[in-house]
């Protein structure tokens, strides 16, 4: 290699370096501050959201807290907590958030109760503060387990916000179907899956959830698989994508 050579294959590897650390910087920062990719990894949300489905977070929705950063690691200190600015979440939104009692774990789930609310199901119909939230029956969802289709009943609930989702009941007699009155403490949110007889959810061990454990409002859907391909078998790639979620908004 002459001494012309050298300096320039010297300078071609820093700028790989300099692009490859910009570029990596780049995405740091937007998975903190603006979207962040999260993938459906159990059958809580159906129908709304399926296993299968990758979707991204807008991280800024209610603003920052210390659970805004990757594994949890914001800034804390007495005069760093709480969140920044402070937007207060909607009724009905789908948000991740920060397993109160394992910060390292990412649920996802509807917000039904804001502080103060007064939560309970009775028969399994839901209501807040003591006032029934309208659902109607509409067309069954039909899953598939082991090749055998299933028909679950499906209901359309409308809370008080003018917020419409559906959900599923696959046992009429599930034990989160009539629960007591929960009252949501102040700077706490109430969370409940729409597959309400399949979600761990605030009627059961996750509890209420603090405000600092936002971590953003699901938007839309980027990707969606049925699992019926390996990562590796690439020939059946096509098969497998649900090509009818792909960029949809997510209710």
């Amino acid at each position: 290699m002459s001494d012309e050579t050298k300096p320039k294959t010297e300078d071609s590897w820093l700028e790989l370096a300099k692009t490859v650390i910009y570029a990596g910087a780049i995405a740091l920062v937007i998975r903190t501050f603006i979207f962040q990719p999260f993938n459906i990894p159990s059958a809580s949300m159906e129908a709304t959201l399926l296993v299968g489905d990758y979707l991204f977070v807008e991280k800024f929705s209610y603003g920052y807290s210390r659970y805004t950063f990757p594994f949890g690691a914001g800034p804390v200190g007495p005069a760093l907590q709480g969140r920044f600015p402070d937007f207060k979440p909607a009724r009905g939104d789908v948000i991740v958030f920060k397993f109160p009692r394992d910060n390292s774990t990412d649920f996802i789930k509807r917000l039904i109760g804001l502080p103060g609310d007064r939560i309970q199901m009775h028969d399994g119909i839901l209501y807040i503060n003591d006032k029934v939230v309208p659902k109607i029956r509409v067309e069954d969802y039909v899953e598939t387990v082991d090749g055998i289709e299933n028909r679950v009943p499906q209901f359309r609930e409308t809370l008080p916000n003018g917020k419409s989702y559906l959900t599923l009941d696959h046992e009429p007699y599930n034990p989160g179907d009539n629960t007591g009155v929960y009252t949501v403490p102040a700077g706490h949110y109430f969370m409940m899956g729409d597959n309400r007889d399949n979600s761990d959810d605030s009627r059961m061990g996750v509890g209420y959830v603090p405000a600092d454990n936002l971590e953003g409002k699901a938007l839309f859907r980027f990707f969606s698989v049925d699992g019926s391909a390996h990562w590796w078998e690439v020939w059946r790639w096509p098969l497998a994508i649900r090509y009818s979620r792909l960029f949809t908004l997510i209710d």
